[in-house]
């Protein structure tokens, strides 16, 4: 919004000329959505410990894991709301709102968010573990994959193609099938980051660092010189998509100010079902959905843990893990929480750094 009511003034003052560059509203939307994080955190923690909107800990069948987590009982959930808000509303002032990747986003993100929100409500209303019927929640992502899909195949820029990192040249047109991708890409992304939201600050810290390379990944997609130097798959206007990237860095480690051991607002599915399916969008956009894999690999390693244990019960009658998702096994195993999440970052960090060599390594 800034740069279509301030840019067009330039002529005025040479210093409206600073909107012009991604790199300049890219830096004040995260510092927007950081800052509008920390600032309206803490009346809305008490809004919702007020409503008493706490989390539920489940006890049954984990006994052994209640132990751990029973002092979290009543942290205010539904902390996604801050996330959605902030980041909302400094994309609004920093992007231009005349990009349409930007309002597929955007609209994605809301819509994720509220499924999210519908699945906490039921929980805190239930007092239990289960909210939505896990069909509902699937056809509310079906649905938004589907527009995300339809908007792919109709745009003359993006294509079907499906671009593998670390090759050079390597290229599969999908055609058609491209539309399921899409559909494994958004369902499989916005899940895994939910079952990584176990522990204090683990999914909000592992997304920051997949937020910075996919931010980085965006700038270098929307750059017709960079793009061509480093032979990448070149998309004009995909380069403000670096903006929302940044706002969700920004807004991530807002929420990380209240979300740190010992947390004092969880995001609930409100917040991990809307991050992941903006993240799982905007690597559609970008062409960089295989090489999600690798940037947000501890939520593959999440997913994987959780298919992989009920794998192997339903044929060996035995588990793999002390439970899963595998941050409980850790958890388990007798590593302190603060630990688990801390490693789980470092090795984030290090899968982002290796994803933005895949833009040079072929």
């Amino acid at each position: 919004m800034l740069y279509h009511l301030l840019y067009p003034l330039r002529d005025i003052w040479f210093g409206f000329n600073l909107f012009r560059y991604i790199t300049f509203r890219a830096s004040m939307a995260a510092v927007t959505a950081f800052i509008l994080c920390v600032v309206f955190g803490p009346p809305i923690i008490r809004v919702l410990r007020r409503l008493n909107i706490g989390q539920y800990v489940r006890k049954k069948h984990v006994t052994s894991l209640s132990e751990f987590h029973d002092s979290k009982e009543g942290t205010p959930t539904m902390g996604g709301i801050l996330i959605i808000a902030s980041l909302l509303i400094s994309s609004i002032l920093w992007c231009r709102l005349d990009n349409d990747y930007i309002i597929l986003v955007l609209g994605g993100m809301v819509w994720m968010g509220f499924i999210g929100l519908i699945d906490d409500y039921l929980k805190l209303k239930n007092q239990s573990a289960k909210g939505l019927r896990g069909i509902t929640k699937l056809v509310g992502q079906v649905i938004l994959a589907l527009i995300v899909g339809g908007f792919v195949m109709q745009s003359k820029g993006i294509g079907t193609e499906l671009y593998i990192p670390f090759v050079k040249n390597a290229v599969c047109n999908l055609g058609i099938f491209y539309m399921l991708f899409i559909l494994i890409v958004i369902v499989g992304t916005s899940n895994a980051v939910n079952l990584t939201d176990g522990l204090d600050g683990l999914a909000i810290g592992c997304m920051l660092f997949v937020s910075l390379s996919y931010a980085v990944i965006a700038y270098v997609t929307g750059n017709s010189v960079l793009s061509g130097y480093l032979n990448v798959f070149y998309l004009p206007g995909s380069g403000e998509l670096t903006c929302f990237c940044a706002a969700m860095i920004g807004a991530g480690l807002g929420f990380l100010w209240f979300n740190s051991h010992p947390a004092e607002v969880f995001m609930g599915d409100t917040g991990s079902l809307a991050l992941g399916g903006s993240i799982a969008i905007v690597s559609v956009l970008i062409k960089k959905e295989v090489l999600l894999l690798i940037t947000g690999g501890v939520f593959v390693m999440e997913s994987v843990s959780v298919i992989l244990q009920v794998l192997v019960f339903k044929t060996r009658g035995k588990r793999l893990f002390r439970m899963s998702p595998i941050h409980h096994h850790f958890q388990l195993k007798g590593w302190p929480e603060s630990k688990i999440t801390v490693r789980f970052w470092i090795i984030s960090a290090i899968l982002a750094m290796l994803s933005m060599a895949a833009l040079k390594v072929r």
